[in-house]
């Protein structure tokens, strides 16, 4: 169960995140594609954008190895699966061809909502019926053999 604690810091490092994006120019879609757009308009600023949150990132990581415990909860929630396997790849891929067609992730979209821009809606609620297809996708297959059984007799 979640406390209001851990909402506050969870709602606060969203707005802070968010503010981030919006201030760095990442709310931009324009400026991913110049990043990705290597032979044309190379826009390199997302690379810097890049190299303070992996600095950033990285500090908290070494800051949170000599801690026993986060302060809100009882232990870290770290990855236990360290295979590199047919679903992780594909998976990135997906991720990468969207991002680029699009110029947006998850985090720059949720903080391009506050645009008001019909086209950062659409993808958003593109990507949540993605999220929501990908959590039913075995009740979803197995209603599709059913139907199929079903049509055969």
């Amino acid at each position: 169960m979640t406390s209001k604690a851990q909402t506050a810091a969870a709602l606060g490092a969203g707005a802070i995140f968010g503010f981030g994006l919006a201030l760095s120019g990442m709310l931009d879609p324009a400026r991913v594609r110049g990043f990705l757009d290597i032979g044309g308009a190379f826009d390199p600023s997302l690379a810097f954008v890049l190299v303070g949150a992996v600095t950033v990132s990285s500090l908290g990581y070494l800051v949170s190895r000599r801690l026993q415990h986060p302060a809100l909860v009882g232990s870290f929630h770290l990855p236990t699966k360290t295979v590199v396997d047919r679903r992780l790849v594909l998976g990135s891929a997906i991720f990468g061809v969207g991002w680029g067609a699009a110029g947006f992730c998850p985090g720059p979209a949720v903080a391009a909502l506050s645009l008001g821009l019909a086209p950062v809606f659409l993808f958003a609620a593109m990507m949540c019926l993605g999220v929501l297809i990908h959590d039913h996708w075995p009740e979803l297959r197995r209603l599709g053999a059913q139907r199929g059984a079903d049509a055969q007799t």
